[in-house]
């Protein structure tokens, strides 16, 4: 079963210079293992289709059931030197929730849990 990262963790940012680091912090144990088996660098740098153009690096936070990605070459030269409007570490991190995961289908029911919005 194919599923968007979204649906199995939730990401920060931060930027430094042209460096953007990125958390993607699973929403379980089980959740992470799969994290860790199919966001490896290469895939996380392709999923940017070249807007990253220096050495992607992943850092486990096992402990915090997290992967760090320090991405070199990603803001365009740095925050106050782009002319782009929207690159910032921010706007790469929203953009890897749309990264595609597959899921095992006994994980289905869980999935299904963490997509649905809570009621309120």
């Amino acid at each position: 079963m194919r599923v968007q990262l979204r649906h199995l963790a939730h990401v920060r940012s931060g930027d430094k210079g042209n460096t953007a680091l990125i958390s993607v912090i699973a929403y379980s144990d089980p959740l992470f293992e799969i994290l860790c088996e199919q966001l490896t660098p290469e895939a996380f740098k392709a999923h940017y289709r070249g807007a990253i153009t220096g050495e992607v690096t992943r850092h486990r936070l096992d402990n915090l059931g997290a992967l760090q990605f320090v991405c070199e070459g990603a803001l365009g030269g740095g925050v106050s030197r782009s002319l782009a409007m929207d690159n910032f570490g921010k706007a790469l991190c929203s953009a890897v929730l749309g990264f595609e995961v597959e899921a095992p289908d006994r994980m289905r029911n869980l999935l299904v849990n963490l997509a649905e919005p809570a009621a309120g």
